[in-house]
């Protein structure tokens, strides 16, 4: 089956971008609501404004690690391909890929370089199913068509 590819092709995560959502609007709320009912306690124990405010903002700055999975993109045109991963950004000419492959039982499609190197593509993700077949077919001809 061939894929007809654009120009420009990009390709991000779906399901972990939903449950990440999903869990920052979470611990958001449940921090905010566990900050707000800090109080003065039975045991003694008194909880002042500051705790209450560094509770909320504990949950605000967890969320934030959260959303860093959603970060994940591959960009890719006939000149090369940029991998932006959770924290690393990078851009390879197709000259230096060797090849598009999603080894099995792999979490994420990868780009095989020269010497046994290799970057993981965390934009391609197996709990994506036919998603992640669909863009790694698409990156693979654009390898194939610049490489000739």
């Amino acid at each position: 089956m061939s894929v007809v590819v654009s120009s420009t092709v990009e390709f991000r995560p779906r399901r972990i971008r939903v449950v990440a959502w999903a869990s920052a609007v979470f611990l958001v709320v449940s921090f905010t609501v566990i900050g707000l009912l800090l109080g003065d306690t039975p045991t003694g124990v008194i909880f002042r404004t500051s705790d209450q405010v560094a509770m909320i903002v504990l949950g605000v700055l967890l969320a934030g690690g959260v959303l860093l999975l959603t970060r994940p993109r591959v960009r890719a045109d006939a000149e090369g391909i940029e991998v932006r991963n959770v924290i690393t950004a990078h851009r390879f000419a197709w000259s230096e890929v060797l090849h598009v492959s999603f080894p099995d039982g792999a979490s994420w499609a990868r780009l095989e370089l020269p010497e046994d190197e290799y970057v993981s593509v965390m934009a391609v993700q197996a709990v994506d199913r036919e998603r992640a077949v669909t863009a790694v077919r698409a990156l693979r001809e654009l390898h194939r068509a610049a490489i000739g």
